[in-house]
């Protein structure tokens, strides 16, 4: 699951572009660590380029983002295991993790995936891809953009005090067994109705799987991505197994499906 970039003929402006190395860089070039207990990566194997395209360099404006699997003498990668019911998945977060979306690009063959998006604010923006080429195992490579305009103030993360949200028409309580970094932990969510309490028994399987989580370090350096112990169960539980590489803040998004609606729920802990 991890970064580079190229310079795609028909692409306007290049928003950012990072090296040509598979690892993660920060936003000034210096090499980053990306982890998943669930990633077999194959650095040398294959290779994310990113390209970001705009008319303008502006929030909420239409933005083209094309990513290209290569192998290691630049040559396309052409062939991508389905997980999850897609061929590559691409989570994107602002560097404070205020906001959050899980895309789907569309293949269009020769290793490139495209998708269409817009950023909502201005600031840096981290673009996490997670791919299967075919006999490489599980991928992730990252790659940040800017979007000018005049930047809002980093909000700070702090530890959620209480572990129950309240999402729409839905109530989900977080919990944990302990919470400490460098081993397997479990976790669950709680998921009931927020008006009468009662357990939800009837969730729908999104994407092949009961919920999906994302874990994301308050440095971006760490990022996880989980899926559930059981994935025929319906609720009211979802428990997953999730292992924190290194100790501090993280932000955790659960995405589940109730009544064809996807609902996303976030919590911030301390590990």
């Amino acid at each position: 699951m991890k970064t580079t970039v190229v310079v795609l003929i028909g692409m306007t402006i290049l928003l950012t572009a990072c090296g040509t190395q598979p690892i993660k860089h920060d936003m000034m070039g210096m090499p980053m660590t990306t982890t998943s207990p669930l990633t077999h990566v194959h650095p040398n194997d294959a290779i994310a380029h990113f390209s970001v395209a705009s008319k303008q360099y502006l929030p909420n404006e239409d933005a083209s983002v094309t990513i290209l699997i290569q192998n290691k003498w630049n040559k396309p990668i052409d062939k991508f295991d389905i997980m999850h019911e897609k061929l590559l998945h691409l989570i994107v977060v602002s560097k404070d993790l205020t906001y959050f979306d899980h895309l789907h690009p569309e293949y269009v063959g020769g290793g490139r995936f495209e998708i269409k998006t817009k950023f909502p604010a201005s600031g840096h923006y981290q673009l996490i891809a997670d791919f299967t080429p075919q006999g490489m195992g599980e991928t992730i490579q990252t790659h940040w953009v800017t979007i000018n305009g005049q930047q809002k103030k980093e909000e700070k993360l702090l530890p959620d005090t209480n572990l129950t949200k309240r999402v729409g028409d839905k109530e989900v309580t977080l919990s944990f067994d302990h919470l400490m970094a460098g081993m397997d932990l479990k976790m669950n969510f709680a998921i009931r109705s927020a008006e009468t309490k009662k357990p939800i028994t009837d969730l729908q399987p999104y994407l092949g799987s009961l919920g999906h989580v994302v874990a994301i370090s308050s440095d971006a350096k760490e990022f996880v991505h989980v899926h559930p112990n059981d994935s025929k169960a319906s609720g009211p539980d979802a428990a997953f197994t999730i292992h924190f590489p290194k100790s501090g803040i993280y932000k955790i998004w659960g995405q589940f499906q109730h009544h064809n609606e996807v609902f996303i729920v976030p919590f911030i802990i301390k590990v």
